[in-house]
C-alpha cells in the first residue's frame, strides 16, 4: 500500500469514480469538465458547465505557516488556489470568459479568524481583477461561508463555476488521435503575469507534500493539522520546517513559500490561443488529480500515450521524493512533476502553442506522443526508468 493510501487519500479517486458512474456523463463524454445542453436559456446552439473545486488540504499548509510566521497573507493564495483549479479546468473545455463564481467557505472559527476569511474574499477579488486585464472576465457573485467546527479541523476553501458557453465552441477531445502530438506547459518558474517564482506544486498530492517533506515537529505542536487516527509512521515523516530555506537559482526560498506557491492558471495563454486557433487544438489534459496519468481517463479511444520528452524535475517535487523515498511511479501519478497543462494537436501546429506560453514565460515543449494501441496506456520515459500505466 502506497503512502497515499495509508494516509486516506487517492490519487485516481476509485470509489468516488464508482459512486457517479450511472450519473449522466454529459453531451461529450470525454471532455474534461460535464457539458449539458442549454437549460439556463433554452438554446441548441449553446451548452451550460457548472464545475466544482477547491484548494484542498493545502489550506493546512497555509494555517501552518500563518501560525509559525504570523504572515496572513498567505491566504491570498489559497483563494487563488480555489479559483485556479476550477478555472484551470474549464479551460480544457474551452471556456476562458464570461464565467459566474461562488465560494464556499468552511471554517472552524476557533482556529480561522475573520482576518483569515478577509484575505481569501478579498484575494479572490484581486485575482479576478489581474485575470480581467488579461480578457478573462469572472463575476463573483459571492457564496457560502459556514462556522462548521465539528466538520472541519482549520478551513476548506472552496469555489463553483458556472458558464454559458457555445456548443461549437467546445474542446470535446474526440479530435484526439493517432499522430498527434503533446504540447506541455510548464506549472513552474515566473511567468510575466506572476510576482515571484512559482514551484509548480499546484494543489494536489499537498496531503503527501505536507507529511512527507515537513517534520515530527508539526505532529506535536499542530495536532488540530492532520487526522489523529492515522498511524504515526506516515504523519509529518519530513525532516524540514516550513522556515527552512533552500536555494533556487540565484534566490533563498523557504519551503513554506515553496509548498504554498498559488496554482498558476493558465488562461491568459489559451484564450488567445482558444479564439484563434481553436480548430488545432485537438485536446486539452489539466494536470491536477491523478498527475501525470490524468489523460488516461479522457481519451476518446484505444491510444497509448508515451511521454519520453518530459521537464526536468522541479525542486519541489525533488525535495518531496527525497524525503519519503516515494517511487518514480507513485510520483507521476500524484503530482504534475512541472507540467500542469497537455495540448493536443498536429506536430505542425506544435511551435504555435510552445510560442504562445513563451510570450508569457512560460516553458513549454513537446512532451510526447499519441499512438494506435489495442487498449488505453501511457508510459512515461524519466530518471532513467519506463514506467506503465
Amino acid at each position: 500500500m502506497s503512502l497515499y493510501d495509508k494516509r486516506g487519500v487517492s490519487a485516481q479517486k476509485e470509489e468516488v469514480h464508482e459512486a457517479v458512474k450511472a450519473l449522466d456523463q454529459g453531451l461529450f463524454p470525454n471532455a474534461f469538465c460535464k457539458v449539458y445542453p442549454d437549460h439556463l436559456g433554452n438554446d441548441k446552439d449553446f451548452i451550460n458547465v457548472m464545475h466544482a473545486d477547491g484548494a484542498g488540504t493545502k489550506s493546512i499548509l497555509a494555517y501552518l505557516y500563518w501560525k509559525e510566521t504570523g504572515d496572513i497573507s498567505v491566504w491570498k493564495g489559497i483563494a487563488q488556489d480555489a479559483v485556479v483549479m476550477n478555472l484551470d479546468d474549464l479551460l480544457c473545455v474551452g471556456i476562458y470568459d464570461n464565467i459566474v463564481f461562488n465560494s464556499t467557505i468552511d471554517r472552524n472559527k476557533h482556529l480561522i479568524t475573520g482576518a483569515v476569511l478577509e484575505q481569501v474574499i478579498n484575494g479572490t477579488q484581486s485575482l479576478f481583477d489581474t485575470l480581467a486585464s488579461y480578457g478573462v472576465k469572472i463575476h463573483y457573485l459571492g457564496g457560502e461561508t459556514a462556522d462548521v467546527g465539528d466538520v472541519v479541523r482549520t478551513v476548506a476553501v472552496n469555489g463553483t463555476m458556472t458558464c454559458r458557453w457555445p456548443k461549437d465552441k467546445i474542446i470535446s477531445n474526440d479530435k484526439i488521435a493517432a499522430g498527434d502530438v503533446i504540447v506541455g506547459f510548464a506549472s513552474y518558474g515566473q511567468s510575466s503575469y506572476e510576482t515571484e517564482y512559482n514551484s509548480g506544486l499546484g494543489s494536489n498530492g499537498l496531503t503527501s507534500a505536507r507529511h512527507d517533506v515537513l517534520s515530527k515537529f508539526y505532529a506535536e505542536n499542530f495536532k488540530e493539522s492532520f487526522d489523529n487516527n492515522l498511524p504515526d509512521d506516515v504523519v509529518y515523516i519530513g525532516k524540514n520546517k516550513l522556515t527552512d530555506t533552500i536555494t533556487i537559482g540565484n534566490e533563498q526560498i523557504t519551503i513554506g513559500k515553496l509548498v504554498l506557491s498559488p496554482t498558476r492558471t493558465f488562461a491568459p495563454v489559451m484564450k488567445p490561443l482558444l479564439e484563434d486557433h481553436f480548430e488545432k487544438i485537438h485536446g486539452l489534459i489539466h494536470c491536477s488529480g491523478g498527475g501525470q496519468t490524468k489523460c488516461l481517463k479522457y481519451l476518446p479511444g484505444n491510444f497509448r500515450i508515451v511521454k519520453d520528452n518530459l521537464f526536468e524535475t522541479p525542486p519541489v517535487f525533488k525535495l518531496i521524493q527525497e524525503n519519503s523515498g516515494t517511487s518514480l511511479k507513485e510520483m507521476y501519478e500524484v503530482f504534475n512533476m512541472g507540467c500542469r497543462l497537455e495540448i493536443y494537436c498536429k506536430a505542425e501546429d506544435a511551435q504555435l502553442m510552445i510560442d504562445a506560453a513563451k510570450a508569457f514565460n512560460i516553458d513549454a515543449q513537446v512532451i510526447g506522443r499519441v499512438e494506435a494501441a489495442e487498449k488505453k496506456q501511457l508510459l512515461i520515459k524519466a530518471g532513467g526508468e519506463e514506467i506503465l500505466y
